[in-house]
């Protein structure tokens, strides 16, 4: 069976002007995903991986170059479009879980659905059925302060998914989880991989990357290596 390619970036640049000097923050990277595929993207503090997710996630331009998602050029595309596209494409999952602090577990995980017209009726049974399948039925009320850091990781994931987007991204997930906390969340994104997703993680750990199936390095905003793990 073919594999079918979710991202094919080509030639991707992006220059930041800083005062009278201009930065390469991605000097030419070129490189495609495919469904299902688990990737871990690494490399130094200024190495253009945050620059690329970024991009990936189409929260960002680039300077020039070519980026396809899901057979659509999304390099070009003004502010608006972009923003549909992200909503209905790709599901975020940060570092600091970036969940409304007012709003309960439930809400936070319906909230893209709204952006999405999904229908009030629907929102309440797939927020819940998404809360269920990240082991937080007994959570659902509660809000972000009276959570654990993995509980708040488990209503983002919750959250990421509930658009079933075509691609995973996640921007150093456990940076602020303890050990055994980590190791769930990681154990947690294994089983959204084997469920089909396409899971794209930007980690500077190498324990975390060694989860993903395939690690592409960066250094000064070009690929380095780009390998698959044992």
């Amino acid at each position: 069976m073919e594999k079918q390619e979710v991202i094919r970036i080509k030639d991707l640049k992006k220059i930041y002007n800083l005062g009278n000097q201009k930065v390469r923050a991605l000097d030419g990277v070129s490189v495609s995903i495919y469904r299902n595929e688990y990737v871990a993207i690494m490399g130094p503090s200024g190495s253009g991986k945050s620059t690329l997710m970024n991009i990936l996630g189409c929260l960002d331009t680039p300077t020039s170059g070519e980026y396809v998602l899901n057979g659509t050029d999304v390099s070009k595309m003004d502010d608006g479009s972009l923003a549909e596209v992200r909503n209905k494409e790709i599901g975020f999952v940060f570092q600091s879980f970036n969940l409304l602090p007012k709003y309960s577990s439930l809400e936070n995980v319906a909230l893209p659905m709204i952006y999405a017209g999904v229908p009030s009726s629907k929102r309440e049974a797939r927020a819940k059925e998404a809360l269920l399948n990240v082991g937080l039925g007994d959570r659902m009320e509660h809000k972000p302060n009276e959570l654990s850091g993995g509980q708040r990781q488990r209503v983002a994931i919750a959250r990421a998914l509930i658009n079933n987007p075509s691609i995973i991204l996640a921007d150093e997930p456990t940076g602020n989880l303890d050990t055994k906390t980590s190791v769930d969340i990681m154990n947690l994104f294994g089983q959204i991989h084997k469920n089909g997703n396409t899971v794209i993680l930007v980690t500077h750990e190498e324990d975390i990357a060694r989860y993903a199936h395939r690690v592409i390095r960066l250094r000064d905003g070009k690929i380095e290596s780009d390998t698959l793990n044992e």
